[in-house]
């Protein structure tokens, strides 16, 4: 069997500006820029067509008019030219207009990079773009003059197909949404993105995500604060509503407290109803304290429940996974007198009374402090902790990645290479 070939790469640095030909050799023109049409299909974009300088005006040059494209020269296949001005047609792209010098999300990196230069090669019958260099070399070959820059090789090579590039400043493409590059990401990976794009990136990458409505809650809940106002004040209350209604009523709650004071009350009016009634509660409480920073989401059983009832009650529950780490259980007069891990509840005899293997509860009052808090879950080794009123009632359970939040430095959350490779 012979070797397999490897296509030819092609910088487009060393095409843009290149001479166009005709197949007897004769110039007919300049390349200025090349078209490449983005699907949701397609890993490698492939490109439709040249946008050319013609005896002084500016056409388009169908891609099957092309023969050959390598580093100064492009061939055609005729020897007559059809001009045709060109229009751009929705999903197309011009690479050295629209994509190069531009920054790019590196969905696998989870990272903003910056185009320094964009690699094509042909694949299928098409010339395809294959991958970005985002490093020194791929600037240093435009600078230089072209005959060194083709000595020039790629630095920092990323792959197109864990690239997705930002189109909103293009009037005829959006970025796709959903999609499945971006789909693939932690909610606090596109939050770090958001975060580390400009405002109208930022804009864009959320409308991303947007369609999933489930998911843009999740990528508000990890956003800092003042982001969360820089993204949320421009939407009306019916917008922001449908936000925070899909949110953890804590986290819902502390965005309520970023809007400006004349639109909280009618913000809160428009969520679900038991959305309203939750964040409603916990906006009475101290941001800072126990009851501010708690979820009214938990599971709390009777202590007449055997094991494998309270097991029934978890696996029925929305409540998040955090809030779940630890299952309570109370008395017929709704007094807290017992907790148990989840580990140890499925470890338990499923017959078993869960009160007979629940522990004593460590729990504080909703006027308990951040420092009251955290000192609890260091000493007792927690990740939940309930929150009771003065008849030991449980309101809500605090997690301990809430309070990590408050705890650790600002701009704790690690970004990485935001502006090119490492």
């Amino acid at each position: 069997m012979g070797a397999v070939a490897i296509p030819r790469v092609v910088h487009l640095s060393l095409v843009a500006g290149s001479g166009l030909y005709d197949r007897n050799g004769g110039k007919v023109g300049r390349v200025d820029d090349l078209i490449v049409r983005l699907g949701d299909d397609d890993g490698y974009p492939p490109v439709t067509g040249l946008l050319s300088t013609v005896a002084g005006r500016q056409v388009f040059v169908p891609a099957d008019e092309v023969e050959d494209l390598r580093h100064g020269r492009v061939t055609l296949r005729a020897l007559r030219l059809d001009l045709e001005p060109f229009v751009r047609r929705s999903s197309e792209v011009l690479l050295k207009k629209d994509v190069l010098d531009r920054q790019l999300i590196n969905v696998d990196g989870a990272r903003l990079v910056r185009s320094n230069d964009i690699e094509l090669a042909r694949l299928e019958g098409w010339y395809r773009v294959v991958g970005v260099d985002t490093g020194a070399r791929g600037l240093l070959r435009r600078l230089v003059p072209r005959a060194l820059g083709e000595n020039v090789g790629a630095s920092s090579f990323l792959d197109w197909a864990s690239v997705e590039p930002f189109t909103g400043h293009v009037p005829t493409v959006r970025l796709r949404v959903p999609h499945p590059k971006l789909a693939r990401l932690h909610p606090a990976q596109l939050a770090d993105l958001v975060e580390a794009a400009s405002h109208s990136e930022g804009e864009e990458i959320l409308g991303a995500v947007g369609r999933d409505p489930e998911l843009e809650a999740d990528v508000f809940e990890e956003l800092e604060a003042s982001h969360q106002r820089e993204f949320i004040e421009e939407r009306d209350d019916a917008e922001v509503a449908a936000v925070l209604g899909r949110m953890e009523p804590d986290d819902a709650a502390d965005l309520v407290r970023e809007l400006p004071e004349e639109r909280r009350d009618e913000v809160v009016r428009l969520l679900p109803i038991v959305q309203r009634r939750r964040v409603r509660a916990l906006l009475g409480y101290d941001p800072a304290t126990a009851g501010g920073l708690m979820s009214p989401e938990f599971v709390c059983v009777y202590s007449q429940a055997t094991v494998a009832e309270t097991l029934d009650r978890v696996r029925g529950t929305r409540a998040s996974a955090e809030t779940l780490a630890w299952v309570f259980v109370m008395h017929t007069s709704r007094r807290l007198v017992g907790a148990i891990a989840l580990v140890d509840l499925l470890r338990a005899s499923a017959d078993a009374p869960v009160i007979d293997v629940t522990v004593p509860p460590r729990r504080v009052r909703p006027d308990a402090d951040l420092e009251e808090v955290a000192r609890l879950m260091t000493d007792f080794d927690l990740t939940v902790v309930p929150v009771v009123d003065e008849q030991e009632r449980m309101l809500g359970v605090v997690t301990v990645d809430d309070v990590l939040e408050l705890v650790l430095p600002r701009g704790w959350r690690r970004h990485f290479g935001l502006l090119g490779d490492e």
